[in-house]
C-alpha cells in the first residue's frame, strides 16, 4: 500500500489506550504521516489473556498490516465444545469452529495478548511515542485543537484525540458523560481467571450449565494453565459490579453456591487468581462515535460484547477505517462523520449476533433454554460428518469491504 499524501503539516493524534484498537490506529496513522503518542495507564502492554478472534474482514485488516503470518502461527486450533453436567457427564460435544459460526480455513483465534504484542512490536518504532503509567487527566477542545492535561503532570496539545481505552472507557466519559448513558446491560456479569490445568484438557472447552449460571473451562493449545469462567444471569443489576474485587468474588459465591461438577474448585481459584477480570456482559451503543476534535474506536465506541464473538475483529476494522477517513480529510469533522457513515452499518450488523440464539448454548437462563441447548447438541450430534452449512454469522463478519484509502481518494 502507497502511503497517502496529507495536505499541510503533520497533524498531531493523541490515543488513549494501548490494547488493540489504540496500535492498530497508531499504525495506519503513522503510515499515513501523522505525528502520534499512545498514553496507556498500565505499565506496560498487556501479555497473556484469554483467546479472542479475528474474522471476515479484519483478517483483510491484518493482512494489509503485513501480520497475517505471524497471526496465524500463533492459531491456538481449539478443537470442541463440550458440555456436561453435574456429574461430569457427557451431553454432547460440538466442534469449536461450528459452535462459534467460524470459517475454519480463513479466521484465527489466538491468545488477546499475543495480537497486543504484535501489534505494539509493529509500532514501537520510533515514530510512534508510546507513554506508559500515564493517562488523561482532563482535556479541553477549543475547535482548533484538543489541550491535554495528563495524571502525570504533563500538559500537550494535541490536533485530534482517539478514545481507545475499552468497555469503561475514561476518555467518552470526560468528553460525552456518563457511562450509564451509553453501557446497554444484556443481563449477564462473568469473572474469568486462570489455574492449573489439573484436568488435561488440551484445545478445548468444556462447560456446565444450569438455568442462570454457567461454568466453565477452557485450554488453549497445550499450557500448563487454563482459564476458568463463571457467568450468571444478574439482571438490570449487571452493570453496577464495581471495582471491588473481594465484593465481586463474595457475589460470584452466593450465586454458584451447591451448584456441582468443578464449581467449588472454580470458585477457590477465582478467589485465589491474580488475574481475576470481572464485568458485566455490556455492549456499548452510542448516537454518534465523536464530539469536535475527539473521537472513539473500538470498544469505547462500540463494545459487541463477548456474546458476540467481534469485539477483536470491530476493534480491527474501525481502526482502519478512521486511520483512512482523517488521511483522505482536511476537516476532522468530516472525517469522523465519513467513518461512523462507512463502519457503522458493520458494527450494527455485528452487535446484533447477540440476538442469534447461540449465546443460550452458554448462557441459557431458563430450563426450557437448558432444554433446547441439550436437544440441539444431540441432533449436532447425530448429524456429525454431513456437510456444514454456512453460519449466518459467517456472512455478517464479511459485512463490509475495507475501503482503498492507498492513494488518498475519498470512499464513494
Amino acid at each position: 500500500m502507497s502511503q497517502t499524501k496529507l495536505p499541510g503539516r503533520r497533524r498531531s493524534v493523541l490515543i488513549s489506550g494501548a490494547s488493540i484498537a489504540g496500535p492498530a490506529l497508531a499504525f495506519w496513522l503513522e503510515r499515513y504521516g501523522f505525528a502520534v503518542t499512545v498514553v496507556e495507564r498500565a505499565a506496560t502492554v498487556r501479555t497473556g489473556g484469554y483467546p479472542i478472534d479475528v474474522r471476515g474482514t479484519a483478517v483483510d485488516v491484518i493482512e494489509e498490516m503485513g501480520l497475517l503470518p505471524q497471526v496465524r502461527a500463533a492459531h491456538v486450533h481449539s478443537r470442541a465444545m463440550t458440555f456436561v453436567d453435574g456429574k461430569g457427564g457427557v451431553i454432547g460435544s460440538v466442534p469449536t469452529y461450528e459452535m462459534i459460526g467460524s470459517d475454519m480455513e480463513r479466521d484465527v483465534e489466538l491468545p488477546r495478548g499475543t495480537l497486543t504484542m504484535l501489534l505494539y512490536e509493529a509500532t514501537k518504532n520510533g515514530a510512534i511515542e508510546y507513554r506508559f503509567n500515564d493517562r488523561i487527566e482532563t482535556l479541553h477542545d477549543d475547535g482548533a485543537g484538543v489541550d491535554v492535561h495528563f495524571a502525570s503532570g504533563r500538559q500537550e496539545r494535541y490536533d485530534l484525540v482517539v478514545g481507545a481505552d475499552g468497555l469503561h472507557s475514561r476518555t467518552r466519559r470526560l468528553v460525552f458523560g456518563p457511562e450509564e448513558q451509553f453501557i446497554h446491560s444484556l443481563g449477564f456479569c462473568f469473572g474469568i481467571f486462570s489455574l492449573p490445568n489439573d484436568y488435561g484438557l488440551s484445545h478445548e472447552g468444556v462447560f456446565h450449565a444450569e438455568p442462570g449460571r454457567t461454568a466453565g473451562l477452557f485450554a488453549v493449545q497445550d499450557s500448563d494453565r487454563v482459564f476458568g469462567f463463571l457467568t450468571f444471569a444478574a439482571g438490570d443489576s449487571s452493570t453496577s459490579v464495581g471495582r471491588d474485587a473481594e465484593a465481586q468474588i463474595r457475589r460470584t459465591r452466593a450465586v454458584f453456591a451447591g451448584m456441582g461438577w468443578e464449581v467449588p474448585r472454580l470458585l477457590d481459584a477465582m478467589a485465589a487468581a491474580d488475574d481475576l477480570y470481572f464485568d458485566s456482559v455490556s455492549q456499548i451503543r452510542m448516537p454518534g462515535w465523536s464530539k469536535g476534535r475527539v473521537v472513539l474506536v473500538g470498544d469505547a465506541a462500540f463494545a459487541p460484547s463477548f456474546r458476540s464473538g467481534q469485539g477483536t475483529s470491530l476493534a480491527l476494522v474501525g481502526a482502519y477505517v478512521l486511520a483512512g477517513e482523517l488521511a483522505t480529510h482536511d476537516d476532522p469533522v468530516e472525517a469522523f462523520a465519513a467513518y461512523e457513515r462507512v463502519a457503522r452499518p458493520f458494527v450494527e450488523a455485528n452487535q446484533a449476533l447477540v440476538n442469534d440464539g447461540n449465546g443460550g448454548f452458554f448462557l441459557p437462563e431458563t430450563q426450557a433454554d437448558l432444554d433446547a441447548r441439550d436437544r440441539a447438541l444431540a441432533e449436532m450430534t447425530k448429524n456429525r460428518g454431513a456437510v456444514r452449512p454456512v453460519s449466518a454469522r459467517q456472512p455478517v463478519h464479511s459485512a463490509i469491504s475495507l475501503p482503498d484509502y492507498s492513494e488518498g481518494e475519498m470512499p464513494g
